[in-house]
């Protein structure tokens, strides 16, 4: 049984998809700590990050990069964080968060939550500066 992320991939669970490729995919966090806030994975179902082997970790990054960029063109905040704390799932996943204040990126905090509407035009204006 796959987890919930590869279940995404595979399209049985809906994601607000802002980027993918053949190895790779970003969307939204469902439970957000900011307007914004999108995982990266790995397609190749890896639980561990430390354990993919290194040219596709090197791709992993490359790929975190280019969303982290495209992020910061059109969200409004200071830095885009990156956390990889991968406990909750055990597939390997990218935390890449807005920032405007060190506690954006504090995983205890409530989580947020978007209407529908929102969650599609933030994704959608990322898959725009992708482009």
């Amino acid at each position: 049984m796959g987890s919930i992320f590869s279940k995404i991939i595979s399209g049985d669970v809906p994601a607000y998809k802002v980027f993918e490729n053949e190895n790779f995919l970003a969307f939204l966090d469902i439970f957000p700590l900011a307007k914004g806030h999108v995982l990266v994975i790995p397609k190749k179902e890896t639980d561990y990050l430390f354990d993919i082997f290194s040219d596709e970790y090197l791709e992993l990054w490359k790929f975190v990069q280019q969303v982290a960029k495209a992020m910061d063109m059109v969200i409004d905040c200071k830095r885009i964080g990156v956390a990889v704390i991968g406990l909750e799932v055990p597939h390997t996943h990218i935390h890449l968060v807005p920032l405007n204040n060190v506690s954006d990126i504090n995983f205890e905090r409530p989580k947020l939550s978007f209407s529908e509407e929102e969650m599609d035009a933030v994704a959608q204006k990322i898959r725009k500066a992708l482009q």
